[in-house]
């Protein structure tokens, strides 16, 4: 079965031609895409979409994660509440999207990393808090990496330096294949975070990585996040 996406064409049929991988069977072929430009929410959405059915019809279809920069956007998880909007929705600072993911509103913008994993959990463990911890676990090492400690909380999903929330996860989940992912601000203007409740949580500081490592880029984060991902999923790339 072939595919095209993102200008890319593939066959499963040539899977087995990538660099006689050994002991496959332990591990996951995932495509990695990593768009140089701000991608339009809407475009990125599409793309999971895509993938997600592509795997539920074929459970041989590899896996995908993208590693991304939005244009600046709202997006609000499928049961979230417009009270923490706090605009009318008629006219958002930004693009508003009601999405197919767990958890209330988010700001999405450049200077931000965001990382949509479509995986299939039977490959893995069918258990979303499973899945859940092992992101903030994954995004835990990858800030321990970088010299910042970092901790999740009880009760709460994300990842916060100190008392401030640096990261931020949401995830879909269709027959155990999942969609959406989390974001990580690295040096984005935090603004427009002023105009939501982020999350829905009252009383918590939203922060960037920047604050910690000045200079700190994106593009800095992105290659370590790219192999502490690899490391905790077993992927092997396919790019």
């Amino acid at each position: 079965m072939d595919k095209q996406l993102h200008g890319i064409h593939f066959s499963l049929s040539h899977m087995g031609k990538l660099g006689k991988t050994q002991h496959l069977e332990n591990r996951s072929l995932s495509f990695i895409f990593e768009p140089k430009d701000l991608v339009p929410f809407e475009n990125a959405w599409e793309w999971q979409k895509k993938w997600q059915n592509s795997l539920m019809d074929n459970k041989s279809h590899p896996n995908a994660v993208w590693m991304l920069q939005h244009s600046s956007c709202y997006t609000l998880g499928r049961g979230g509440s417009e009270k923490n909007l706090l605009f009318s929705p008629a006219s958002s600072p930004f693009e508003l999207y009601r999405i197919d993911r767990g958890g209330e509103v988010t700001h999405h913008l450049p200077g931000q990393l965001v990382v949509y994993l479509v995986v299939d959990l039977h490959r893995y463990q069918m258990d979303l808090n499973w899945y859940l911890r092992k992101l903030e676990n994954l995004i835990q090492d990858v800030l321990g990496s970088l010299g910042i400690a970092s901790h999740s909380i009880d009760g709460l999903t994300g990842v916060w330096v100190e008392d401030v929330k640096v990261a931020s996860i949401g995830i879909g989940c269709r027959r155990w294949i999942t969609q959406h992912g989390f974001s990580l601000n690295v040096d984005c203007d935090l603004s427009g975070f002023d105009q939501i409740v982020p999350c829905g949580l009252q009383n918590h500081e939203i922060g960037n990585l920047q604050t910690w490592l000045p200079g700190l880029k994106v593009s800095d984060v992105q290659v370590v996040m790219k192999e502490f991902i690899k490391h905790h999923f077993d992927f092997v790339w396919i790019e």
